[in-house]
C-alpha cells in the first residue's frame, strides 16, 4: 500500500480542494510539528499567488521515520499528487541521490547564496555542490541550566567541567542529573556527532562514504574523546540512572521536576517551562500568581541559558543542527509554479511566524538583526551564535543506516569502551555506506 501512516489534512486548508479546478493544487506534505504554522503559511501563499496556485498542506506522521517512509513509498511509487514536502536536514543526499528531490533552479539557488541565509543551514540543503532544497528552518541546543546549582551562577564551559559541578551537587544531596538524549534514537547520534565535531573528528569525509572516525591519530583521539565524555555523564557520581532512556522530553522534565541541574536541549523548552510554571507545577518556580509582564524576568532568575558546553577548553563546542528545508518532488507536475511556492513558503514572514508561534529559529540572517523579533524570542542571540559555529550530521546518502547502527552501538552509555570502541564504530560505518549488515 501507498501510504504508510493515515494522512491528515489540516483543517484550516480542507476547503482548498474545492477551488476552481483550473487552479493547480500543490500538495505540501510537511511534519507534524509546526504543521499549524506550515498551514498558515500554505494560506497565505495561496492567497499571494493572486490565483496561479494553491497549495494545500498535509501532515505527514508524527515520527521522522515514519515521515522519511511515507515520502519515500509516494516517490517510489511515481505519486503524481507530491509537489512539495518538508526535508528533515539528514536526508538531502540521500533524497539527491536517488532523484526524488529536483535541483533548486539557478535564480533561486544564488539568491539563497548572497549571504541572507545562515551558512549551516544553506549546507543542510546541499549535496555535492548543488542546492536540492530551500532551508525552512533551523534547531540548535544550548545549555539550560539553574544558577542557583553551580558556583556563582556561573554555567559551566566544557563538559568536564559540567560532570564535575554535577558530582559537588550529588555529594551535597543537590540536583545532579545532566539532562542529555541517550536513548537509542537520532537524538544520541546527535549529541554523539557534536561531540566528535567539537573534539576536532567527524563520521565521513566529504563524499559521504570515507570512513573518518579512526583514519588519523586526530580523528582516533577526537572519537575517544567524544566517547569518553558521554561514558563519564552516564556513570559519574548522582547521573541519572535511566539515562539510556532519555530524550528531550525526560531532559527537559528532569528539570522542570528539580532532580537535574543541566540538561542540553533545543529553545522549546523555555516555553515549556513557563507554562508548567504558571500552573504551579515547578517546584523551583511558581508563577501561578505572578502578572504575565513579570514572568520573563521571574523566570530568568531561576532558570537560564549558556552556550553549548566546549570539549576542548577555549574552543566553542560545534552544535549538530536540526531543521526542516523544503524540496520539490520530482513528481510534481507544476515545477516553475512548486518553486515560486517554495519561496513564498520560506519569506521572511512565515519564517517569523514559524519562529514565535512554533518555537523553532529562523535561517534568515536579517530577522535576528530585528528588534522586534529580538524582543519576542529571548534565545534569540544565544540561538544564532550557535547556529552560526554549527555542525551538520554526516553528509551521505547513507546517513540513515549509519545513525541507525551507531545509535544501537552507543547504547547505553554507560556501556561505551572509549578506546575499543572506536574502531567498532568504524567497522559499523564501513558497513553502512556499504550496504552491510544494516540489522543490528
Amino acid at each position: 500500500m501507498l501510504v504508510a501512516a493515515a494522512l491528515v489534512v489540516t483543517p484550516l486548508l480542507a476547503g482548498c480542494g474545492s477551488s476552481d479546478s483550473s487552479t493547480p493544487v500543490l500538495s505540501f506534505y510537511t511534519a507534524a510539528d509546526g504543521a499549524e504554522q506550515y498551514a498558515a503559511a500554505a494560506q497565505a501563499c495561496s492567497a499571494a499567488s493572486g490565483g496561479r496556485y494553491t497549495v494545500e498542506q498535509r501532515t505527514l506522521p508524527k515520527s521522522a521515520n515514519d515521515q522519511r517512509l511515507q515520502l519515500a513509498r509516494r516517490l517510489a511509487g511515481n505519486d503524481s499528487s507530491l509537489d512539495l514536502m518538508t526535508l528533515d536536514v539528514v536526508w538531502t543526499a540521500e533524497f539527491a541521490e536517488a532523484g526524488w528531490a529536483l535541483p533548486v533552479p539557478e535564480d533561486l539557488s544564488a539568491k539563497l547564496r548572497d549571504g541572507s541565509t545562515l551558512d549551516g543551514p544553506l549546507a543542510t540543503a546541499e549535496w555535492q555542490d548543488q542546492l536540492y532544497a530551500v532551508p525552512l528552518n533551523s534547531n540548535t541546543q544550548l545549555l539550560w541550566y539553574r544558577p542557583d546549582q553551580v558556583p556563582g551562577g556561573v554555567p559551566p564551559q566544557t563538559w568536564d567541567q559540567l560532570i564535575d559541578v554535577a558530582e559537588a551537587n550529588a555529594a551535597e544531596g543537590q540536583p545532579s542529573y545532566i539532562g542529555v538524549q541517550a536513548k537509542q534514537y537520532e537524538g544520541l547520534m546527535v549529541w554523539f556527532n557534536s561531540l566528535l565535531v567539537s573534539a576536532g573528528g567527524q563520521v565521513v569525509g566529504d563524499d559521504g562514504t570515507t570512513v573518518t572516525l579512526n583514519d588519523t591519530p586526530e580523528h582516533r583521539a577526537a572519537t575517544e574523546k567524544a566517547l569518553e565524555i558521554m561514558k563519564r555523564v552516564a556513570t559519574a557520581d548522582g547521573a541519572d540512572p535511566s539515562i539510556s532512556q532519555t530524550d528531550e522530553a525526560t531532559a527537559r522534565l528532569g528539570l522542570e521536576a528539580g532532580s537535574s541541574a543541566f540538561e542540553v536541549n533545543y529553545p522549546f523548552v523555555l516555553p515549556g517551562l513557563k507554562e508548567n510554571a504558571v500552573a504551579g507545577a515547578v517546584p523551583f518556580l511558581d508563577l501561578s500568581n505572578v502578572p504575565a509582564d513579570q514572568q520573563d524576568a521571574a523566570i530568568a532568575e531561576v532558570f537560564r541559558s549558556a552556550p553549548y558546553p566546549a570539549v576542548k577548553e577555549n574552543t566553542p563546542a560545534k552544535v549538530t543542527i536540526g531543521g526542516f528545508n523544503i524540496g520539490v518532488a520530482n513528481t510534481t507536475q507544476h515545477e516553475d509554479l512548486a518553486w515560486e511556492a517554495v519561496a513564498c513558503l520560506t519569506n521572511e514572514e512565515n519564517q517569523r511566524n514559524n519562529a514565535v508561534n512554533g518555537g523553532v529559529p529562523p535561517v534568515l540572517r536579517n530577522l535576528y538583526q530585528d528588534p522586534e523579533f529580538q524582543a519576542v524570542y529571548p534565545a534569540w542571540e544565544g540561538v544564532l551564535n550557535s547556529i552560526e559555529n554549527s555542525a551538520v550530521r554526516p553528509v551521505s546518502p547513507a546517513y540513515q543506516s549509519i545513525s541507525i547502527l551507531l545509535t544501537d552501538a552507543l547504547n547505553p552509555p554507560q556501556g561505551i569502551d572509549p578506546v575499543a570502541d572506536v574502531d567498532k564504530l568504524a567497522d559499523l560505518v564501513s558497513k553502512a555506506v556499504n550496504s552491510e549488515g544494516l540489522i543490528p
